[in-house]
């Protein structure tokens, strides 16, 4: 995958500098095929145990038109420092010793039910990306509710399409970099999903009595950093019943809100921009891209593989987008 840098890889790029038995790597990708945009995601070990604190600029220095013999005032930019903070997803597997040896390969079947863990924390991974709210401490904040109000100072990066009901769903488009948009793990930490093979053990059931199992636990630290959110834009209140109704985009015109998403990007130099949006959507978008009269999006090429782009700019299946989101006002 590319690099944007030198310090933001994608999880993949970080299990691959790993001397490591091979298990982490294996669970990365794994991972990478349940979710794309975890595939996509740029990753920075954060400067803070706890997170990342990163100076955000917002003012510029004024500037004047001097004449000769006058001088020229001075005068400074100004920034905001702001403590991102990670959040820790744990889960653990307790599989009873005796069920885990009735076929004799105790490995692969432990892979197995490890794999089902990996998926569902691949989802709730995902899904806070999105939805993560600064409601519940445990978790960090998500796209959705930093760019959930169209009265707020981002709010030109929220395109309104129109939904006014509760069937809503939304398309992002991400320009992932170092400067801009990046996943972070605390400092000293490792980077993405990691397994700990805890072995056989006497563990409770639920009256306390004792049994043999085999103990595994999977352990996440990860956060989300917007530097800059000029390189976030959120198409909202889409609504799904219409959408459905007609798929052809004569209501509901995406590829007219996706090109104004791009527009809202301050260059594409850079970054690692894809679109996401989730399989109803991407099924609407298409058979939008069958249409004669569309010169917009089509399917292309990336690293061998045939994906459906606009305007060079992959667009991504993320399942953790609902459809069901009220609508952003």
């Amino acid at each position: 995958m590319a690099t944007i840098g030198g310090s933001v890889k994608t999880l993949a790029d970080h299990a691959k500098e790993r001397d490591k038995d091979g298990k982490t790597s294996q669970i990365v990708e794994i991972l990478a095929q349940a979710n794309e945009m975890l595939d996509d995601m740029l990753w920075k070990e954060g400067n803070l145990v706890t997170g990342e604190r990163t100076s955000i600029r917002t003012g510029l220095p004024t500037t004047y038109w001097r004449q000769m013999n006058q001088g020229t005032p001075t005068s400074k930019a100004t920034s905001a420092q702001i403590d991102e903070q990670c959040a820790i997803l744990n889960a653990r597997s307790h599989v009873d010793q005796d069920i885990a040896e009735l076929n004799g390969e105790v490995g692969p079947f432990r892979m197995n039910e490890s794999e089902a863990f990996v998926e569902a924390m691949s989802q709730e991974m995902a899904s806070t990306l999105i939805y993560g709210s600064a409601a519940n401490p445990e978790e960090f904040v998500g796209f959705a509710n930093r760019f959930g109000d169209l009265g707020a100072n981002n709010a030109q990066n929220i395109i309104d399409a129109g939904g006014t009901g509760s069937d809503n769903t939304s398309i992002y488009l991400v320009g992932w970099g170092e400067r801009t948009c990046h996943g972070i793990f605390p400092k000293g930490s490792t980077a993405g999903l990691t397994h700990e093979d805890l072995g056989l053990d006497d563990v409770e059931d639920s009256n306390g009595n004792v049994y043999r199992a085999y103990k595994d636990l999977f352990k996440w630290k990860a956060g989300l950093v917007v530097k800059d959110w000029r390189y976030v834009v959120r198409i909202a209140n889409i609504d799904v019943s219409v959408l459905i109704a007609d798929p052809t985009g004569a209501t509901t015109n995406l590829i007219q809100e996706m090109l104004r998403a791009i527009h809202r990007l301050p260059t594409r130099t850079g970054i690692k921009p894809a679109f996401y949006a989730n399989r109803t959507v991407k099924e609407m978008l298409d058979i939008q891209a069958m249409e004669k009269g569309n010169l917009q999006l089509a399917m292309g090429n990336e690293e061998g593989k045939e994906k459906l782009m606009l305007r060079g700019i992959p667009i991504r299946t993320l399942d953790a987008l609902t459809e069901a989101e009220a609508q952003v006002t």
